[in-house]
């Protein structure tokens, strides 16, 4: 009942489009912009339909934040979280401060697809990597992955420390020191590796409830 609420809502915000033409990738975009496409079939044939997503954009910009282009025309923007109709389902558009997290194509029975991300972009780039080096892929993988977990243990540890420091809690359930400390360089180091982490993960769009945002 939420997910369809949440759906109607999300599909309530699209705006129709100008009918603009969709502007080339350049490569100084590859930290502010994400493309993705997926080729779908309607009465008329074969159409490539686009999202483009600016990163840098919000409700207060003159570009929309993300838009909708069916063979290299815009037909919907629209702010995010987005839920764009489409032939055969609907696509839906989310990020997170360390980029994309969602851009799936939902089926009308219900089955996802991963839309395609161009190849000049960070995801694209991830995704050649990927198909060259697949061994030292999943190395990265599972480093980014352990790295995250680590600095999640640790930020709890230490916000449980702060918490019971207060008296008010720590008459009922005592005083908890925790095990690690990040002093001098490890201040930036944690906190830097598990931004570089997270990014690995969000340009893989396997979105976990380790990165949040």
């Amino acid at each position: 009942m939420f997910a369809k609420h949440k759906r109607l809502w999300q599909l309530s915000k699209v705006k129709p489009g100008d009918g603009s033409s969709l502007r080339r990738y350049r490569r100084w975009e590859l930290f502010t912009r994400s493309l993705f496409g997926v080729e779908l079939r309607d009465r008329s044939g074969s159409h490539l339909y686009e999202v483009d997503v600016r990163h840098l954009k919000d409700s207060t910009s003159r570009t929309s934040p993300v838009s909708l282009y069916r063979d290299g025309v815009q037909i919907y923007r629209a702010n995010l979280p987005v839920t764009f109709p489409v032939p055969g389902g609907v696509i839906e558009v989310a990020t997170s401060q360390y980029g994309v997290k969602r851009m799936h194509h939902v089926r009308e029975d219900g089955t996802e697809q991963v839309l395609r991300p161009h190849p000049r972009s960070p995801e694209g780039l991830r995704a050649h990597f990927d198909q060259r080096f697949p061994r030292i892929s999943r190395a990265i993988a599972a480093v980014a992955v352990v790295v995250l977990l680590a600095v999640l243990i640790v930020g709890c540890l230490s916000g449980l420390e702060a918490i019971t420091q207060s008296d008010a809690i720590a008459q009922y359930v005592g005083t908890f020191t925790a095990p690690i400390h990040l002093t001098g360089w490890m201040t930036f180091a944690v906190p830097a590796a598990g931004f570089v982490a997270g990014l690995e993960r969000a340009l893989t769009l396997r979105y976990n409830r380790l990165i949040r945002g």
